[in-house]
């Protein structure tokens, strides 16, 4: 055997040389939920965040994130990165003591209320960082028709989390009409779910609504949220579905990647909602935060890199107007010359008009409480009565009460309770 060969074999056995030994830095896991021209926007952004050490990144997209994850978890094989829109399914995770605690130039950007500290083990830590956010609270119109009565369009379809775009509803309607902090008690498992203001939202989303034929009920039980597919294979959104004779749309910010015409104008949903007047300026929010499973300081520096300003540069010119993402805190990124009204529109909403913002009631809960949340919903729509509404609220708060009296739960542990900013 050759001097040099010896040299290279004793450094292989002592891990000294990367790619031959038992520690080869194989490329760091980012599980996310995006898919299609997001997810391509996103890769592209790993690639190109470089590092200075050499190290890859590989993406993995999915619509099917709980479950994917779920069993990436029992076969003890996380990924180093998840990203989530969950604050329920994140708060579960840390408890279980399979999260990290951010390092502190991460937790620095956990900004409220996309990222509210955890009490676990006696102490308060951060265990996760908003990367991209979205505005809820909003309302879609035909051009000309947003002064005029509105006749709503409803898409509940969405595979596993069908229904959804009706606990969007709900939860709209108990922020505007309750106000923030019994929304969040509500969202946070500290209320009835037979207290008169939740009942009341229900109510009030059926009345919105108006009477419907089994035929309009079957179409918006069965179809997406994204609305029917055109000639050119991408969805078309409710305004333009066939099947809808509607003027409005009660949706996130995010399906503005189907309205991307000018025949389509945005609008705050607090004059829809019979609430009250303080609280107009109040804004749900969702959000896609980045947490760390893995025990490689890499991931730690991952997540810092992706959620700091040169991160969310990269990330924003990587991606097409249509789905340019949104971020909390966005000093310093506004929108283009190029941007469209809505696009102008939102942003302008989302950093300087919004006076509260509340994160997302339905993803604070309970992954058991919130997939009950969307199965009722569904139920409702289907059959609006008052009679099948006491069965469904009384469900729901017996779920409720037995996710708060868990026998396993952790005493010492708290959710969050700060998601009203």
């Amino acid at each position: 055997m050759s001097r040099v060969l010896r040299v290279l074999l004793v450094a292989c056995l002592l891990a000294l040389v990367p790619g031959c030994g038992s520690d080869t830095r194989d490329p760091l896991v980012v599980l996310g939920p995006w898919t299609g021209e997001e997810g391509k926007a996103f890769e592209a952004a790993l690639d190109k965040l470089d590092d200075g050490t050499g190290r890859t990144y590989t993406y993995e997209g999915t619509r099917s994130l709980r479950e994917t994850l779920v069993s990436q978890l029992e076969a003890d094989d996380p990924p180093d990165v998840a990203v989530l829109n969950s604050i329920g399914e994140l708060t579960e995770y840390a408890r279980r003591d399979e999260l990290k605690p951010l390092a502190e130039a991460s937790a620095e950007r956990a900004y409220p209320p996309w990222a509210p500290t955890l009490l676990v083990d006696s102490r308060r830590r951060t265990y996760w960082v908003p990367l991209k956010v979205d505005l809820k609270s909003l309302v879609w119109s035909k051009r000309g028709a947003s002064g005029k009565h509105p006749t709503w369009c409803v898409g509940l379809a969405s595979q596993a989390t069908s229904g959804w775009p009706g606990t969007d509803w709900i939860e709209d309607l108990v922020l505007h009409q309750a106000g923030p902090a019994l929304y969040t008690e509500w969202a946070t498992g500290r209320l009835d779910w037979r207290n008169p203001a939740v009942e009341r939202a229900w109510t009030t989303w059926a009345k919105l609504l108006g009477k419907r034929s089994p035929k309009s009920v079957e179409h918006s039980l069965t179809t997406s949220f994204e609305g029917s597919t055109g000639p050119d294979g991408q969805p078309r959104g409710l305004l333009a579905s066939p099947g809808f004779d509607c003027t409005h749309e009660h949706q996130s910010a995010f399906i503005r990647y189907v309205y991307t015409g000018d025949d389509v104008t945005v609008e705050p949903s607090a004059r829809y909602l019979d609430g009250q007047s303080a609280y107009r300026d109040a804004f749900e929010v969702a959000g896609d935060m980045a947490a760390v499973f893995s025990d490689d300081p890499d991931a730690q520096q991952l997540v810092e890199r992706l959620s700091s300003p040169a991160g969310r540069e990269l990330w924003w010119s990587e991606a097409d107007p249509a789905v340019r993402p949104l971020f909390p805190d966005t000093a310093g990124l506004s929108p283009p010359a190029s941007a469209t009204p809505v696009e102008r529109e939102i942003d302008s909403l989302l950093t300087s008009r919004a006076r509260t913002l509340c994160f997302d009631a339905s993803d604070v809960m309970p992954p058991e409480l919130r997939d009950a949340f969307h199965r009722a919903v569904l139920e409702f729509f289907r059959d609006p009565t008052q009679r099948q509404l006491g069965s469904l609220l009384q469900q729901l708060e017996t779920v409720r009460v037995q996710v708060n009296t868990d026998s396993g739960v952790d005493r010492t542990f708290r959710p969050p309770q700060d998601i009203c900013a």
